[in-house]
């Protein structure tokens, strides 16, 4: 939320209250302003394997959709060697789910489950995804902290790329119940399920939406973490056209 519509709610409020003087509305940021990074995650290369990729690389996975529409291509990333997570309208009308891994290994999904309070879902493999899992930060990120996006866009190669936290934003597709947050990384289709990552190598949240000035959306780990804990709020996802 702006700092306008911060204005205009606080405006409502003090004229039901019988308030006669309203203060004055703080200017609008410019458009262009952005939050200086807290790090440079370019910074962050350790755990790397022998074969070159880092942690947050090997649990990245490709997720591909044959749908009744076509093929579409989004990403994910390894919970633990069973389960990933990804995006809502990444798994949405599957006839069919194929993962891969960042080493090109293809792994069967035996089932996906959404949830309606946010873009995400959890999806169940047949086979050891292996490589390395994610770890969940507690907090979610805030304006200024650098953050690294890992994921396939375009359905592409994997790809690493860096942003800062710009703070909450008003959800741009209009799904979501809880906060969301905007951030500088630019992301592509393909990209939606990608892990954002902090400076320590912890998933702070979920890419899932961009808008046209190149800003992405993602939801926060806080999300992540109460879908995660409460299991109830996750159904099995229809397949079929």
């Amino acid at each position: 939320m702006n700092r306008r519509l911060i204005a205009a709610s606080l405006a409502a409020v003090l004229a039901l209250s019988g308030c006669a003087v309203l203060p004055a509305a703080p200017e609008a940021l410019p458009t262009d302003w952005v939050p200086e990074a807290t790090v440079d995650p370019d910074t962050n290369t350790a755990a790397l394997s022998p074969d070159g990729f880092n942690a947050a690389q090997r649990m990245t996975v490709r997720v591909r959709n044959i749908e009744c529409r076509g093929v579409s291509t989004g990403t994910g990333f390894a919970l633990d060697a069973f389960t990933l997570v990804t995006n809502r309208h990444v798994v949405d009308h599957a006839k069919n789910l194929q993962v891969s891994t960042h080493d090109g290994r293809l792994i069967d999904v035996e089932a996906a489950s959404v949830t309606t309070v946010a873009d995400i879902a959890i999806i169940t493999t047949a086979a050891s995804l292996g490589g390395a899992f994610a770890v969940r930060a507690e907090e979610d990120p805030v304006e200024g902290d650098a953050i690294t996006v890992v994921g396939y866009p375009n359905g592409g190669r994997l790809t690493t790329t860096a942003g800062v936290i710009l703070g909450p934003a008003d959800d741009p597709i209009g799904g979501a119940v809880g906060t969301v947050l905007a951030t500088t990384a630019v992301v592509e289709p393909g990209s939606s399920g990608s892990p954002v990552l902090n400076a320590d190598g912890e998933v702070v949240g979920v890419v899932y939406a961009k808008n046209d000035a190149d800003q992405s959306f993602i939801v926060p780990v806080s999300t992540l973490n109460s879908l995660l804990a409460q299991p109830s709020l996750l159904v099995p996802e229809s397949t079929g056209c």
